[in-house]
């Protein structure tokens, strides 16, 4: 059922995906084609925040703030997975893997390896700072708009 918490939520959450995405692309070298990065990683904060934090409202702003954290890093975590398997796939068509069980390893070899490079302070900041922003907001429009 739409909720206006669930609207804000997930807007608040695409505003973040795009956000973190723009400053991730600050840690990787100028050679990285992006692509659809940011639309991509906007749509997953989007998704998250309507179907994760916009159901976890109306238990006070102490709480939203814990859901917001755990609604990013929730989105982060599919961010990491689904952009680690389209490298993989590009990868694995190109013949860098020998097989597919070395792909798949591979695909976890590049997870483990965004995520180093996502371990900078203003990365680990706007994570957490919108995150929990996200998670407040949702719950102030669940008092708002009852």
């Amino acid at each position: 059922m739409p909720t206006a918490a669930k609207l804000v939520a997930a807007l608040a959450f695409a505003v973040l995906g795009c956000l973190a995405a723009e400053v991730f692309k600050g840690t990787m070298p100028e050679r990285t084609v992006w692509g659809y990065f940011t639309p991509v990683s906007a749509g997953i904060g989007l998704l998250c925040g309507w179907g994760i934090m916009g159901g976890l409202v109306g238990h006070g702003y102490q709480a939203a703030t814990g859901f917001g954290l755990r609604t990013m890093v929730q989105a982060v975590g599919l961010v990491v997975i689904v952009f680690s398997i389209y490298e993989a796939v590009k990868r694995s068509t190109k013949l860098r893997y020998d097989g597919p069980m070395e792909a798949v390893l591979g695909m976890f070899q590049l997870a483990l390896e965004y995520l180093g490079k996502m371990a900078t302070p203003p990365m680990i900041g706007t994570l957490l700072l919108g995150g929990i922003l996200g998670g407040v907001a949702a719950e102030w429009a669940s008092r708002r708009w009852k």
